[in-house]
């Protein structure tokens, strides 16, 4: 059951109660003026936030001098009485009420019966006096900020039927005490920070119906003495840290409805004691580590509507008897080691609408008798060994919507219900040996937005009917045999954002009609016969982020409109015919990763712009015919970490930067001309050499220039003129008109220190926009009219030492990074009264910053949180991979991810950042923000970039919940993308509308990814490069 369900369940009883306790009992005219007095003594502590909502708790003055008349509480809102006059009856659920319960008037309520103070602000401890209520039936103080530990008096209630206690941050362990509350019908605790075992006195509550549990850190074994609860009729303890075996006195429990113990760390075998609880509906078990086979004897379970064993180690047949289970809704027992035939007993289940087997070792054909499930929705048998072909009747009943059997050894075509089962959503069929004709065995979908077909051996033409599939996102039909021309009605399909028909044998031109998908994210047409020119339609698509026509007849020239693909990160035209030069508007691809223009007939000089390709990895133009000096359109490049530009006409010397000086001999061979100190080159003439450097070493003098292009010697000058600056200091007070500059090439000349100062108010509070561990930020206009925004560093006694040796971190790193999704460094002054950086102004401000505003989150749509991911992702991958030697960030976090114009994402604040150096054990202070820390640093110290990894999937996890996951996180480890969907849409943010589809693959791929990330073991934290490639997937 929906946790959200179940509340809401119990606050409808609660508010029920409330109302015919005010109702049913007649209000007295005189009511107790002590617990007036005392309430209202209360209400006077509290924030100022209950004084509206509590404006009915008034006293007059009438009742100072005795005239008590006017001082009821029983018509205050929330308060109830009996007829005597005396409160027995508090309800303030959702009453915005803000404090404590310290001053609480316990003393004065003895007669009080229902306490209901849920969905508020309250917080501090709940404080031991509760006990004095000893009349006490109903507590409710769910949904607050509650601290601290469940105090043992509250073992004192005697007379107390309902505990709630859900969604506070509550710790330590349940007191044992609460085993004597023999009245107890319900207890919920779930959703807080509890741990330690689950105290073995909870068996004593022998009219206990409910009890909630899960979501804490409870650890030990399951008590045996919870099969003595024998009214229980929900048990819900998932997603702790339990341990041991599922203990066989649970088959006592024989008026169980509900059994739920997932996301634990359970081992040994299911009870066959389960088999006895003939009432139970809700059986789930997933996500533990548990052994054996799956018990004959659950099928005696005929009330089970959900069974859920996935990700477990199951082995073993599933057994016959599961088809005996005829009102099973939702049948999971993916990722487990079973195998054997699918029982076609499984037919029986003629209710099912969700069945996932995927992730075992099932063999032998999928039964014709799956056919039979009319209600079937959800159909999951991918990554098994099944043989044979499809069912004939998969889509009989009209309401199919994802099949997967990918990954297996499957033959055959494609059945005729397919072809008109107008429901599919989803379809991924790839990695078999499926045969026919493609533009036979297809229909038109209208609800389709995902296809895979790839890896098969598919024949014939595409149909034109794909065009008519107005909700198709991904259409991918790679490797397979398919011939003829692309049908130009494809470029009806608008929502098309992935089109992968790589690897077949494709002819003719690639329609200009392609240029109306104006989703269109992916397209990949390589190793296919395509000829004629690239439609500059095509090529100028503005969503367009991974483009490969490679391996092609594709001729002519490299349309000039390419550069209106802003976005483009991937463009892959190697092994064509292209010819004439390289258009100079490549280099407006600024946010390109990977370009590939090998093996073509390109000819003329590298374009001058090729310098503005500032987030370039990967460079091959080898084999072309171009020609030319290469050194004033590389020598600035620091991203550049491959490159191949052999069997050319290049000459002159090679530039200094990492990519040329790490390449292997073979990216250079058949240039003639190059010269350099690398292996397989002639070293440069000496005049030469001087000639081309000059025009970048001269411009050094006393001037400091770190921007994203400096070399290393800049920085070693810097230090040095730092420190002299500082003995000067001693002994010369600095005039105010201080000459000291920076340049910032973005402004075209150079920036006085006296204009930082004066757009800052000399660094006034009203001008500051944020604070860090070592410095403040502060918005700056300068005379030129551009927005920067400032770093200053904190001055302290020891800054020579301290924060400068942080501001010369900040700088070094800062100064070798040039990538899209890194804040950009523009410049840096350095002064004995003032220490600063100076970054692009990126107005949107943090992540952490609009995540808690509610407009501006609901502004943040899927789309452009799924970007933010990839952003972040891609900068980290960059700077563990790219950068030598790697560099660890330390501090990521949402605070220190910035947003531009348009949402793009900036990681910012190096501050703490440590390069890494590969030979050292890099033990350190403890740095970072507290809730994106990795585990691992409380005890080792010892940072490593999966300190960085650890950090990203909080982030990433903080983008899908709509704020950070908070110690909850634990709970939500799960191993499969399909059953973890189900994780996945209970933690969206709710401010956001359900996502289509298709964004919620891409979210449940991060979310995965973001799991992964969240391992307590640092080496099973997948690497940023494998993250950045599945996101860029």
């Amino acid at each position: 059951m929906n946790p959200s369900s179940e509340f809401k369940r119990v606050m409808s009883l609660a508010a029920a109660l409330v109302i015919f306790t005010t109702f049913a009992i007649p209000l007295p005219v005189h009511a107790s003026l002590p617990e007036a007095q005392a309430l209202h003594k209360w209400k006077s502590g509290l924030g100022n936030h209950s004084l509206s909502s509590l404006s009915s708790w008034t006293s007059s003055p009438h009742n100072v001098t005795g005239s008590n008349s006017t001082m009821s509480p029983c018509t205050w809102r929330g308060i109830s009485c009996n007829r005597a006059g005396s409160v027995v009856g508090i309800n303030l659920t959702s009453a915005d009420v803000e404090g404590t319960l310290d001053e609480f008037p316990f003393p004065s309520l003895s007669h009080l019966a229902n306490m209901d103070l849920s969905i508020n602000s309250l917080f501090g401890h709940i404080p031991s006096q509760i006990s004095l209520l000893s009349n006490l039936t109903y507590l409710d103080l769910s949904v607050n900020r509650f601290s601290g530990k469940i105090p043992p008096e509250i073992g004192c209630l005697r007379k107390l039927e309902v505990l709630h206690l859900v969604s506070n941050e509550l710790n330590g362990s349940i007191p044992q005490e609460i085993g004597q509350l023999h009245l107890l019908s319900e207890v919920a605790l779930y959703s807080n920070k509890l741990n330690g075992p689950i105290p073995s006195s909870l068996g004593n509550l022998s009219k206990l119906a409910v009890l909630y549990l899960y979501n804490n850190s409870f650890s030990g074994s399951i008590p045996a003495e919870i099969g003595n609860m024998t009214n229980l009729e929900v048990l819900h303890m998932n997603s702790n840290n339990l341990t041991g075996s599922i203990p066989s006195t649970l088959g006592n429990l024989t008026k169980l409805r509900e059994l739920q113990l997932f996301a634990n760390k359970l081992t040994g075998s299911i009870p066959l004691e389960l088999g006895n609880l003939n009432l139970l509906s809700l059986l789930s078990l997933d996500r533990n580590n548990l052994t054996g086979s799956i018990p004959p004897i659950l099928g005696n379970l005929t009330n089970l509507t959900i069974l859920y064993l996935y990700g477990n180690q199951l082995s073993g047949h599933i057994p016959n008897e599961l088809g005996n289970l005829r009102s099973m809704l939702d049948l999971e027992l993916s990722t487990n080691q079973l195998t054997g035939p699918i029982p076609s007993s499984l037919g029986h289940l003629t209710d099912l609408s969700y069945l996932f087997l995927r992730g075992n070792q099932l063999s032998s054909s999928v039964p014709k008798s799956l056919g039979n499930l009319m209600n079937l929705k959800m159909l999951e048998l991918d990554a098994n060994k099944l043989t044979g072909s499809l069912p004939e009747n998969l889509c009989q009943g009209g309401f199919l919507e994802s099949l997967s059997m990918s990954g297996n050894k499957l033959t055959g075509s494609i059945p005729r219900s397919l072809k008109n089962c107008t429901s599919l959503v989803r379809l991924r069929l790839e990695k078999n040996q499926l045969t026919g004709n493609i533009s036979e065995i297809f229909g038109v979908y209208p609800n389709l937005t995902f296809i895979d077909l790839s890896s098969n051996k598919f024949y014939g033409e595409i149909s034109t009917n794909w065009g008519s599939c107005m909700s198709l996102s991904g259409l991918n039909i790679a490797g397979n045999n398919i011939t003829g021309s692309l049908p130009l009605e494809i470029g009806n399909a608008t929502k098309l954002s992935v089109i992968d028909l790589s690897f077949n044998s494709l002819v003719g031109e690639v329609p200009k009609e392609f240029g109306k998908l104006t989703s269109l994210e992916t397209l990949n047409l390589s190793r296919n016969q395509l000829s004629g020119q690239i439609s500059p339609e095509i090529a100028s698509r503005p969503s367009l982020l991974k483009l490969d026509l490679s391996w092609n007849r594709l001729n002519r020239s490299i349309p000039q409109a390419i550069g209106n693909s802003s976005k483009l990160t991937h463009l892959y035209l190697s092994n064509n015919q292209l010819s004439q030069d390289i258009p100079g508007q490549l280099g407006m691809l600024t946010h390109l990763n990977e370009l590939d223009l090998s093996c073509n007939l390109l000819s003329g000089d590298i374009p001058i712009q090729f310098n503005e390709l500032e987030s370039l990895v990967k460079l091959n133009i080898s084999h072309n015919n171009l020609s030319g000096l290469i050194y004033k359109t590389f020598k600035d490049m620091r991203g550049l970490a491959e490159v191949d530009i052999s069997y050319n006409k290049f000459e002159g010397p090679i530039p200094t930067t990492m990519a040329f000086q790490n390449a292997t001999k073979e990216a250079f061979e058949g240039n003639t001309g190059l010269c350099g100190n690398v292996e397989g080159l002639e070293p440069c003439n000496q005049a030469v050499a001087d000639r081309e450097s000059s025009r970048a070493g001269g411009r050094v003098f006393l001037i400091v220039f770190p921007l994203v292009g400096a070399v290393l010697p800049f920085i070693f000058f810097g230090i040095f003129f730092i420190f002299r600056r500082k003995k000067i200091h001693r002994t010369v007070e600095l005039a105010p008109k201080t000459t000291e500059v920076f340049s910032l090439s973005k402004y075209d000349g150079k920036i006085l220190y006296e204009d930082i100062i004066e757009a800052t108010g000399a660094f006034d509070e009203i001008y500051c926009i944020g604070r860090g561990g070592c410095g403040s930020v502060f918005k700056a206009k300068l005379r030129s009219g551009d927005i920067v925004a400032v770093k200053k560093i904190h001055q302290t006694v020891d800054s020579g030492q301290a924060d400068q040796k942080e501001f010369l971190n900040e700088i070094r790193a800062l100064t070798e990074i040039r990538h899209r999704n890194i804040v950009k460094l523009e410049g840096f002054c350095s002064h004995p009264q003032h220490s600063f950086l100076v970054y692009e102004y990126l107005d949107r401000g943090s992540l952490s910053t609009i995540l808690s505003n509610e407009e501006e989150a609901k502004e943040l749509d899927w789309n452009k949180r799924v970007n933010i991911i990839k952003g972040v992702a891609y900068a980290l991958s960059y700077m563990h991979h790219d950068c030598n030697p790697p560099i660890i960030h330390r501090d990521i976090s949402s605070n220190n991810i910035l947003l531009d114009s348009e949402y793009e994402a900036h990681v910012s604040d190096f501050g703490t950042a440590k390069l890494l150096k590969l030979d050292t054990s890099n033990w350190t202070a403890v740095v970072g923000t507290y809730g994106y820390v990795a585990p691992e640093l409380a005890y080792t110290m010892k940072v490593t970039e999966k300190c960085d990894v650890y950090s990203f999937g909080i982030v990433a996890i903080e983008l899908i919940k709509g704020r950070h996951p908070g110690d909850s996180f634990s709970s939500l480890v799960a191993p499969i993308d399909i059953e973890i969907s189900v994780v996945l849409r209970n933690i969206l943010d709710s401010r956001l509308p359900t996502p289509t589809p298709g964004i919620e693959d891409k979210l449940l791929t991060i979310f995965q990814l973001a799991i992964a990330c969240l391992s307590a073991d640092p080496q099973l934290r997948p690497s940023m490069d494998t993250i950045a490639q599945r996101l860029s997937a």
